[in-house]
């Protein structure tokens, strides 16, 4: 699923592992992703801890796509930085799922994501 993921790969976002329900994937801030403050825009923060989060729920094999999700933004990052996010499943229930992110910066939380999924074919894409 993530090698024909034009948005995701267009951004940077690198996938270093997924499998059983986890996966990490990191991103480096860019001088485009900075907002008015001159910090990372939350929805780029975002969408590098939903891809991580599809990652992982894709990894069982059905074709699983977000049936909703949150995020609390709890430091900023600026341009340069390098962010590495980290999907865990927390449980599977039929085609439903939750799964928590944690984006880091140098070890640091930023951001703490939690999404809901469902399974909405028997095969992968």
């Amino acid at each position: 699923m993530f090698a024909v993921d034009a948005a995701s790969r267009a951004l940077g976002i690198v996938l270093l592992e997924a499998g059983n329900g986890r996966a990490v994937a990191k991103m480096t801030v860019t001088k485009t992703m900075v907002n008015g403050h001159d910090i990372a825009h939350g929805g780029y923060v975002f969408l590098l801890a939903d891809t991580t989060f599809a990652c992982a729920c894709n990894s069982h094999g059905p074709a699983t796509v977000a049936a909703g999700a949150e995020i609390s933004f709890v430091a900023s990052a600026k341009r340069g930085d390098h962010l590495v996010a980290t999907a865990e499943e927390r449980t599977r229930f039929g085609r439903n799922g939750i799964y928590d992110v944690t984006v880091r910066r140098a070890g640091t939380v930023i951001a703490e994501f939690r999404g809901r999924s469902r399974v909405i074919a028997k095969e992968p894409r």
